[in-house]
Order: structure tokens, then sequence, then C-alpha cells
């Protein structure tokens, strides 16, 4: 059995993160989940999630949650 790489993993805690930050989004605003996903997915946060330099994917998605707020406040 091969170990999973690096890129393996970041790609899989991203996509729970954002599985996780879309189930938030309905939670706290009642919206459907297609607007929850373009609340997501057009946030700030979005990019930096995506970059697996910035290693952003190892934070727990309650934290990326309340990150991807308070950048939403600065728009």
């Amino acid at each position: 059995m091969n170990n999973p790489t690096h890129h393996q993993i970041a790609t899989y805690l991203t996509n729970y993160a954002l599985s996780e930050l879309v189930k938030y989004v309905i939670e706290d605003t009642g919206c459907s989940i297609e607007q929850a996903m373009m609340n997501v997915y057009s946030s700030p946060l979005m990019n930096a999630l995506q970059d697996e330099e910035s290693e952003l994917y190892v934070q727990s998605p309650a934290y990326l949650y309340e990150l991807m707020n308070s950048q939403l406040l600065r728009k």
C-alpha cells in the first residue's frame, strides 16, 4: 500500500473543509445549498485555501468559517 502524497492529503483536507463550510453557511443563513456553495466558492478565502503552500487546509473548518466571515466583512 502506497502512502498518500502531500498533494493528495491537501486535496482531501481542502475538499472536506469546503463541504463543512457549505454546511455552516446553510445552518447560519438557511439558504439553499447552491447559494451556500456560491458564497463559499466566491469568498476571498477560496484562493488561500487552494494554495497548498499556505497550508491553510490543515486548519479546522470552524476556524476557516470564522476567517471567511471576517474576510467577507472587509469587502
